[in-house]
């Protein structure tokens, strides 16, 4: 029907009305899209218990920046439990869920991500040296679907080092338990050690099956004072195996991670991980506003913490400096 040839009043509102079919059809699309709820893959590397307060750091990040799990963000944990074959299938199931962008912590989970997807963004943790794994071209600069924060591995052995000489000060030798691939543990390691007047004695452990048996032999054999466990893939996964064999051995050691002195080892230097969890929502945050991964540079950690754990100090016959033990940021007692 022509609408000239209605009277005024039904023409007027037969107009509004197709007016008003025109503007609804645009403005439901966009109210389609801005209701669409992110959906955010977060790849671990051990197990949920280990990851606790990390997911927590992640979590207050995502609060600190208005995001609610469940309510306006969406997040799918996935968990290696320490078995680094584990991680691919993983990576490419958050992949085939579409999820928006990655989170990852550590090399291992970054390097599956990586090979799982090459547009999906990824945002690391907890990785030492992110150019030499070949996830960015450079810090400030990371130039591809991936950045993120490192977690500065190679760089704090020296600082571990001097610490550990702070604690025992009569020690002339420190074995330094390192995983062939973090080779730049050793090289800073080596620069402190001339400065502290200490002899290092590198004990390489790699393989599906390292042999940490033979690694502690040889520094009870060559009468290593202390011991120093470089961050990395081999030593991370094998946590419980290392403090058990440095209790037997008798061994004061240092570690890259608080998780060793939560199971009874008995220092560790090491930036906060659920702070480097909560500064990783701001990167979530940035991505979903449309920035690109390779134009965010990659961050250092700005927080870290000396943990003491008095328990196995007793239990190894060791006297803690009270210096030392004023400076500790945690003493588990």
């Amino acid at each position: 029907m022509d609408s000239t040839c209605l009277p005024e009043m039904p023409r007027r509102a037969f107009l509004a009305t197709i007016a008003g079919g025109l503007l609804a059809a645009p403005l439901a699309a966009e109210a389609q899209q801005a209701s669409k709820i992110p959906r955010i893959g977060v790849l671990l590397s051990n197990s949920r218990a280990s990851h606790a307060a990390d997911i927590e750091g992640l979590r207050l990040g995502f609060r600190e920046r208005g995001y609610v799990e469940g309510r306006n963000i969406v997040t799918e944990y996935r968990y290696g439990d320490g078995k680094l074959d584990r991680l691919p299938r993983l990576a490419a199931e958050l992949v085939g869920l579409h999820v928006d962008l990655i989170v990852t912590s550590g090399t291992p989970p970054t390097l599956a991500a990586q090979q799982a997807t090459t547009t999906t963004p990824i945002v690391m943790t907890l990785v030492g040296n992110p150019i030499a794994a070949g996830f960015v071209a450079s810090l400030s600069k990371p130039g591809g679907h991936i950045t993120g924060l490192t977690s500065l591995t190679a760089e704090l052995s020296g600082k571990r080092l001097e610490l550990l000489k702070d604690a025992f000060p009569s020690i002339s030798r420190v074995a330094v338990l390192i995983d062939p691939g973090v080779i730049g543990a050793l090289q800073d390691a080596r620069v402190a050690a001339d400065t502290l007047g200490v002899k290092l004695l590198s004990l390489e452990v790699r393989g599906p099956n390292p042999d940490f048996e033979g690694a502690f032999r040889t520094a009870t054999s060559e009468r290593a004072g202390a011991l120093l466990v470089a961050s990395g893939p081999a030593t991370e996964l094998h946590r419980k195996r290392i403090v058990d064999l440095a209790a037997k051995s008798r061994l004061p050691a240092m570690y890259g991670s608080s998780e060793f002195v939560n199971i009874g080892g008995l220092m560790c230097y090491a930036p906060n991980y659920p702070d480097l969890f909560r500064q990783a929502a701001t990167y979530v945050d940035k991505i979903l506003k449309g920035a690109r991964p390779a134009d965010l540079p990659v961050e250092q950690p700005t927080k870290f913490d000396l943990v003491i754990n008095l328990k196995t100090a007793k239990a190894l016959g060791l006297t803690i400096p009270p210096s030392l033990l004023q400076r500790a940021d945690k003493v588990i007692e």
